[in-house]
């Protein structure tokens, strides 16, 4: 697994960590399933991948400690080194450190890279512990229903509504982006987008939205879909027409078939222009979301082939 290095080299600074069964501690290939994905049944565990030689994980390490401790108990903070232990990390497709992950109920809900200043690693925690019921909450709920549902133009006027509220709010950038690559207003998109702070521009639902963007662009470059799959009928070999068809597949909705497609490019030649297969599916992974079910058992098939 490839990871960018995002700082310096360098130890990681000493902390103090709790026991095994304490608030803080440090996590295992071996001891993931108990420590976090359980754990994560009774509170929310956020879990920092961190590596040596990364020197923005220096900075966020303290920080997010700091915010656990005072957390008093309701969250558990698992720090996992990815150069020790890089099955977890390359199942989950993470590409960069500091990266952490919020698990709660064994599955992975919300994330971000990078690392953040206190007050924000403080919201990402309140928004873990919060009850969510707000009306913005229940308003972005809302929308992304009708995004869900198809219904384009409800799921717009909801979230421009929450943005009208908060002009800042994420979640409403985020949504309105992917409304709008849904409708097919790529510019439009790109103008929202283009609303985001530089120092927000990590956020894991902005990096979808971008993500979700990115892809539309590349479906909307392609030929007819069906001059694509006769190309491949004739030659199953042919990996640049299945990578074609793949992109404009999941532009079609047909997610599962895109899937598969590069799968098998990656199954196939895992080296095919320049790895160009595994990093297509990591970017739709992060353009459908961590916890969607496709992501999940998307990255579980291209962890068996890449460690088999």
């Amino acid at each position: 697994m490839l990871l960018n290095q995002a700082g310096a080299t360098g130890a990681k600074p000493a902390a103090a960590s709790d026991s095994a069964g304490g608030d803080i501690i440090d996590t295992t290939t071996q001891t993931f399933m108990a420590e976090v994905m359980e754990e994560s049944k009774r509170r929310p565990v956020l879990v920092d991948f961190w590596a040596p030689w990364c020197g923005p994980c220096k900075t966020l390490t303290p920080v997010i400690e700091k915010v656990v401790k005072a957390a008093k108990g309701k969250v558990r903070l698992a720090k996992l080194n990815i150069d020790d232990h890089p099955v977890i990390p390359g199942k989950l497709g993470i590409q960069s450190v500091p990266t952490v992950y919020a698990f709660v109920n064994g599955q992975p809900v919300d994330g971000f890279m990078g690392a953040l200043p206190e007050g924000q690693v403080k919201a990402f925690i309140d928004r873990l512990l919060g009850p969510g019921t707000d009306g913005l909450e229940e308003a972005l709920a809302a929308a992304e229903g009708a995004l869900a549902d198809g219904d384009l133009t409800a799921a717009a006027e909801i979230f421009a509504g929450v943005l009208g509220e908060e002009p800042d709010n994420l979640k409403a950038l985020a949504g309105l982006v992917r409304t709008q690559v849904a409708a097919g207003a790529l510019e439009q998109a790109k103008a929202t987008l283009a609303l985001v702070p530089a120092d927000k521009a990590n956020d894991p639902s902005i990096a979808a939205a971008r993500a979700a963007l990115d892809v539309a662009e590349q479906a909307a470059s392609l030929g007819d879909l069906a001059t694509l799959q006769a190309k491949l009928d004739l030659d199953p070999a042919d990996h640049q027409a299945r990578f074609d068809l793949a992109i404009g597949l999941n532009a079609k909705g047909r997610r599962e078939d895109a899937l598969i497609h590069l799968l098998d490019i990656v199954k196939r030649d895992r080296s095919w222009n320049e790895d160009a297969a595994r990093k297509q599916l990591v970017q739709l992974f992060e353009a459908w979301g961590p916890t969607d079910p496709l992501t999940l058992s998307g990255r579980k098939k291209l962890s068996a082939i890449m460690f088999a």
